[in-house]
């Protein structure tokens, strides 16, 4: 039985279409350079997804709306369609039944190395980048959290073998509700949170930064965070170009409303020049958002 993974709209459809682009076009160019081109699905899901969809009747016959259920490629199959080929493909993902598709999906590429990881995405890929050596291989994470699980610790993983492309769809929104307006409002878990997506509790200092002295009565002015989701992103940014050689200006997530939910990073780990340049190239082309303005969602 096919696990059912339902979700997202346009935004998944278009942020899945950069993916594809992007693997495409990374392949294509590294593939005579290097033996080993890898892929890194970190929250694999079940490899497919499912999409419900309004469709007019053609005739009046016809009912006049009626819904239509589709089986579409997710990140995992487009990953496996890329050509040329990846060398080898890692799927890491911690729910059984989305696991047990993605070990269906390996079953019907026999001839493909790949491995199927049901663990959590921040252990298997440390352990990714501890076991093995970068100097002669390439390789492309996608990070699709399906919250805030991404831990600092695992991104200077990643950024520290310098042959790591990592394209990371950050929720913007749970960092939005998480670094609450006022800081006396942040409890633990929402302060355990911010320091594990960060690394540190130098958050605190940047995002509420202390505004002036004490008042008549010796009352300290409030911290608050001022920064608009707009804001949020720019630190996000600011942070992630402290440890990677290059971070593209993100795609803000949908494109085609408000409010934002998601920022799509590129993270280029490589900090040659020839490897940002070639990198940059196809990622603001892909991530330009003029380029999706006439996107609409499908219906047949």
């Amino acid at each position: 039985m096919i696990a059912d993974h339902e979700f997202g709209g346009q935004h998944t459809e278009l942020k899945l279409s950069i993916i594809e682009g992007y693997l495409n076009a990374f392949t294509t160019a590294l593939r005579p350079h290097f033996k080993n081109l890898w892929y890194v699905d970190a929250f694999a899901g079940s490899g497919t997804r499912t999409v419900r969809t309004e469709r007019q009747g053609a005739t009046l016959v016809e009912k006049p709306v009626e819904e239509v259920v589709e089986r579409r490629r997710g990140s995992a199959q487009i990953a496996l369609d890329v050509r040329p080929e990846f060398d080898f493909i890692v799927f890491i993902e911690k729910n059984p039944n989305y696991v047990s598709a993605l070990e269906d999906l390996r079953a019907k590429n026999l001839r493909r190395k790949i491995v199927v990881a049901e663990e959590d995405a921040n252990s298997a890929l440390k352990r990714l980048v501890a076991n093995n050596s970068w100097d002669d291989k390439r390789a492309v994470v996608f990070l699709d959290p399906y919250g805030m699980e991404v831990e600092w610790t695992t991104l200077q993983a990643l950024a520290g073998t310098r042959a790591i492309d990592v394209w990371f769809l950050f929720p913007l929104a749970g960092l939005f509700r998480q670094a609450t307006r006022k800081l006396t409002d942040i409890d633990e878990h929402k302060r355990a949170a911010l320091t594990r997506i960060f690394g540190s509790e130098s958050w605190e200092e940047e995002l509420y930064p202390d505004v002036g002295n004490p008042d008549m009565f010796g009352v300290l002015p409030e911290r608050r965070r001022d920064l608009d989701p707009a804001g949020l992103e720019r630190y996000v940014q600011k942070r992630l170009s402290e440890i990677f050689g290059a971070v593209l200006k993100p795609l803000a997530l949908p494109i085609d409303r408000a409010p934002q939910m998601f920022s799509l990073f590129l993270c280029i780990s490589n900090p040659a020049r020839e490897a940002i340049g070639l990198a940059t190239r196809i990622g603001e082309h892909l991530l330009n958002p003029k380029r999706h303005l006439i996107i609409r969602p499908t219906t047949k």
